[in-house]
């Protein structure tokens, strides 16, 4: 039986230096025409204090730990000492310390030498692994006040230093080998010549190095934007997790990781997956064309609305919004991608928020990245609910600190009679983009949240120019002149209505209405001033996806905001969630409650908090937990991730 070849002549780049011939013949095994373009060389350090430093403190029993991070790392350091220690003496210190192996290659490196691994790091071998291994450590390794030699492998690693440090160590590093272009660069010049070219149809990379390298040649050759710019139409490759880390810091999406960091299994895998995934970025279900109406896009969906898979339609989230019975409580985060994530982070250094929000691919990428990282039961678009400000005429601007700033204020009748009914599809492309481009990347059970701001928030915004204490502008309309608000809101409301049915069109299975500002009312304006335009646009959504209907400081009108529509009611951690939910009625579900804040606390106490909030649901179907409001900027990135794990063990049903 004839194998098939499922590269099918597909042109596949890899930027191998030592392992060239192999990932070549890996290549073309699977039926690919492969390009080789090494992007580096490993360049030992001849004459280097630090790794003699470090001899010197084995030998005298000042180091307790020593993590070796790579295996060419581990045979160079040996060499290194070699040249001045005999290699017994080198050894025997060795066997006196606790030795930590990150992955195989290290792991049969140091078995060549004979010495003892204490540790072994499982896959994927992130930092993140190595401070799990050691907390979780059989032998019960204590980091107090030890001292921990860090074998590093081009380039420090901060992040596990850091970690290191929280938990008590001493911290000494002993960099062995740097990376550096090859002698020859021609066949790397030539790959990025190709890609630009749209002449590549996949990209491998196998190290964080080799990305960096790339694009310091791109830059010195002068086109570094447009390669980013090709990347999009390309599968992109990475090793493991550290590898596309790098990738994602250049703001490039990243297609596919192995289940296994080897390079057969980076090969094998991209074989079995990258015809559809380049079908997927080359021929999407929705048609972007150039209209004649100026620099603008329409976006067309072949089909009304997207079929939920059965995967989708059984998934916990979507089963909570329908108030039937879930195995354990779902849970995401709003603000789940954000700055307290360094993966966003990485691409904030080098992208504009407003940037991030209008490029797509970026967009896309960090939304998955979010969800898969956390173990969120959905996620949500990465957006924001501004964005829709703009085709309503307005212009908008984010500060430093990332507030938004608001030009073409709306002060009175002229300035409402000149906003245009707007039409989100043609004027909001990339959101749309994003979405397609998210619901293709994200797990098939894991379902994809739309938003936008609610009406009087919007106004809010449209007013003020910005955010407000007290909102004195938007009352002082609202009150004066009751006609020309409902003109303003009606006119935003259509706009919303229209914007949310393009996001289920373009792929999300729920919506949430964002109603940031409510808070600031009391029931009798709310109900007057505000209840009639969400309503509008919540009855526009019915029966189309679940629709989860969010504000803060709301508990003194949830009965009324229950009314205004949407299957699930979010509400903020001032109100207990028992209290909320009798409020709302056990016939719509609700999403809640924790306070933000509580996530800076230790784990005991969140666990405390959260066991609270759950006994407050009672076990009863339709409970979505959630944050009171966003995840805040600086708080602690596995304390996130515990959360979820946090609730999904605490409410397991059997």
């Amino acid at each position: 039986m004839t194998q098939t070849l499922k590269l099918e002549n597909l042109r596949v780049v890899t930027f191998e230096n030592r392992m060239a011939e192999s990932m070549c013949q890996l290549i073309q095994k699977n039926g690919g025409i492969p390009i080789s373009a090494p992007s580096m060389q490993e360049i030992p350090w001849e004459k280097n204090p630090d790794v003699f430093s470090f001899a010197e403190k084995l030998f005298q029993g000042e180091i307790d730990i020593v993590i070796f991070l790579t295996g060419v790392g581990t045979r160079f350091l040996m060499e290194a000492l070699a040249s001045k220690y005999k290699r017994e003496q080198i050894i025997d210190a060795l066997k006196k310390v606790i030795v930590v192996a990150r992955g195989p290659k290290p792991v049969k490196a140091l078995r060549e030498l004979g010495i003892p691994i204490a540790v072994t790091v499982p896959e994927p071998n992130t930092w993140r692994d190595i401070l799990t291994a050691l907390d979780e450590s059989e032998k019960g390794i204590s980091l107090d006040s030890r001292t921990v030699a860090i074998q590093e492998y081009g380039k420090p690693n901060s992040l596990l230093e850091e970690g290191l440090r929280e938990r008590g160590a001493r911290v000494i590093r002993v960099p062995i080998y740097r990376w550096t272009l090859p002698d020859d660069t021609q066949p790397l010049q030539k790959a990025i010549q190709a890609i630009v070219a749209g002449s590549v149809d996949i990209a491998l990379f196998t190290s964080a190095a080799q990305v960096d390298h790339l694009f310091r040649m791109a830059n010195e050759m002068g086109v570094e934007h447009e390669l980013k710019k090709a990347f999009r139409k390309l599968v992109v490759a990475s090793i493991g997790p550290v590898c596309s880390e790098a990738i994602v810091a250049y703001g490039i999406q990243v297609d596919l990781e192995p289940t296994h960091n080897k390079m057969g299994h980076l090969v094998l895998e991209v074989a079995e997956k990258a015809g559809l995934i380049l079908a997927n970025k080359r021929e999407r279900n929705i048609s972007i064309s150039h209209s004649l109406k100026g620099d603008r896009y329409e976006l067309q969906c072949l089909s009304p609305f997207v079929k939920v898979t059965p995967e989708l339609e059984q998934s916990v989230f979507l089963k909570a919004c329908r108030l039937e019975k879930t195995p354990y409580t779902p849970v995401w985060l709003m603000r789940q991608a954000g700055r307290y994530m360094k993966e966003y982070r990485d691409i904030r250094d080098k992208t504009p928020f407003l940037d991030l929000c209008k490029n797509s691919d970026l967009a896309a990428q960090v939304t998955v990245t979010a969800q898969e990282k956390i173990g969120a039961d959905a996620a949500i678009i990465f957006s924001d609910i501004l964005l829709i400000a703009e085709p309503f005429g307005l212009a908008l601007e984010y500060s430093k600190d990332d507030g938004p700033v608001l030009g073409n204020t709306i002060r009175n009748k002229v300035h409402v009679d000149q906003l245009p009914e707007i039409e989100p599809k043609e004027s909001l492309p990339f959101v749309f983009e994003a979405i397609q481009k998210t619901r293709t990347l994200l797990k098939k059970n894991i379902p994809l949240i739309g938003f936008s701001g609610a009406p009087f928030t919007l106004a809010s915004y449209m007013i003020e120019g910005g955010s407000s204490k007290n909102f004195q502008r938007t009352k002082a309309l609202m009150y004066a002149d009751e006609g020309l608000w409902r003109a303003l809101m009606e006119k935003i409301a259509r706009g919303v209505a229209k914007y949310l049915e393009a996001q289920i069109k373009a792929g999300a299975q729920a919506i949430q209405l964002f109603d940031s500002w409510v808070g600031c009312l009391g029931i009798h304006d709310y109900e007057r001033y505000v209840l009639p335009y969400s309503k509008q646009v919540l009855d526009n959504l019915q029966g189309k996806v679940p629709v989860i209907h969010f504000g803060t400081n709301t508990g003194s009108f949830l009965e009324s905001m229950s009314r205004a529509g949407g299957e699930v009611v979010g509400v903020d951690f001032r109100i207990p969630l028992d209290l909320a939910w009798q409020k709302i009625g056990f016939d719509k579900a609700i999403q809640g409650n924790l306070d933000p804040v509580v996530l800076y606390s230790d784990l005991k106490t969140i666990r405390e908090r959260v066991k609270a909030i759950l006994s407050q649901a009672k076990n009863r179907p339709g409970h979505i937990f959630n944050l009171g409001h966003g995840v805040l900027p600086e708080t602690p990135v596995e304390n996130v991730i515990a959360l979820g794990d946090m609730v999904h063990e605490m409410s397991a049903r059997g």
